[in-house]
């Protein structure tokens, strides 16, 4: 994921592209460039021996005796363009989230995503083969990377969510909203890209259950991200949030009604004088160490241009 200060909502044109710089500056951490290097080897590994394919990706028909591949599958891209974007999406967004996180909770967030999402995909598959009968449904690979990627976006919306991109021009908050529209729309142009839709739909709603209910926070005690700025219904526009609410609220109460008591029992027991507002608090001390390890990356890759200057100078 310095001690210097900084905005926590910069307004200026400056301050809202850092993000962009602070992605493309700066080394990437050991642990993505390992994760990097698993990818591009599985890829090769089924390249050059299809037949592995059948024990490494999630086949439905066969993962009750091949319950691994519900571990494996996620890390086999069956393309090069797959293991292209999904190895340059885990540097660059990695090395945002990794510094911020740990690279404990990093590994242990795509540990869960990984299966959690090819247990879902593995169960929708089962759920289509019986609402269709077609047989394709349960013997078709299925593998990828792109589940735990869409949990980054979620990761990302969570810690600079006000943040503009600086190429496309919208804000942070919105990346995981926009990939999952793109991948619906995309379905209805071609049949392929639907085998990827329930891998990103459930990485996607993983990835928040798991940061809005389950992540562990060392500094506070608690679990999880109970601000109204990460809510279910902040996936949405403005106008839909009244529709969505309720729903969404009758699942929370539902799912999550004791990790909510739990919580609120650890908190008491914390800081029995605790002010109210401290889930927006925490959100905002959150954002700030984001921020803060965008601006480092900045300030680093400022200084070692200007060290570039000084010695082609001196050479001179």
């Amino acid at each position: 994921m310095s001690t210097s200060a900084i905005p926590l909502a910069p307004s200026s044109s400056s301050s809202a592209s850092s993000p962009g710089t602070g992605l493309l500056s700066g080394g990437f951490t050991k642990l993505c460039k390992g994760l990097g290097v698993v990818l591009v080897a599985a890829h090769i590994l089924v390249y050059l021996f299809p037949s592995s394919l059948t024990y490494l990706a999630l086949v439905p028909a066969r993962t009750i005796p091949f319950a691994w591949n519900l571990i494996t599958a996620g890390y086999v891209e069956q393309s090069v363009y797959g293991v292209v974007i999904s190895t340059i999406s885990l540097l660059f967004i990695g090395k945002l989230l990794e510094p911020i996180w740990g690279s404990r909770e990093f590994l242990k967030f795509i540990f869960v995503v990984n299966f959690l999402t090819s247990m879902c995909v593995f169960v929708t598959a089962i759920a289509l083969y019986y609402i269709s009968t077609k047989e394709s449904y349960l013997y078709t690979p299925l593998s990828g990377f792109h589940g735990v990627i869409s949990g980054f976006l979620v990761g990302v919306k969570q810690i600079i969510p006000d943040q503009e991109l600086p190429l496309i021009k919208i804000k942070a908050k919105w990346l995981p909203s926009i990939t999952l529209l793109l991948s619906i729309a995309i379905t209805f142009w071609t049949e392929e890209a639907a085998e990827y839709l329930p891998t990103i739909v459930s990485g996607t709603y993983i990835s928040w259950i798991y940061l809005r209910y389950w992540q562990s926070k060392l500094e506070t005690k608690i679990r999880g991200d109970p601000s109204e700025d990460f809510s279910f219904s902040s996936f949405f526009p403005g106008f839909l949030r009244p529709i969505i609410d309720p729903i969404a609220s009758i699942f929370h109460r539902m799912l999550c009604g004791r990790s909510d008591a739990l919580n609120n029992a650890q908190a008491y027991t914390q800081d029995s004088e605790s002010l109210p507002g401290s889930d927006s608090f925490e959100a905002t001390r959150r954002r700030e160490r984001g921020a803060r390890a965008l601006e480092e990356r900045l300030a680093a890759a400022r200084i070692a241009g200007e060290s570039q200057k000084r010695d082609a100078a001196e050479n001179v």
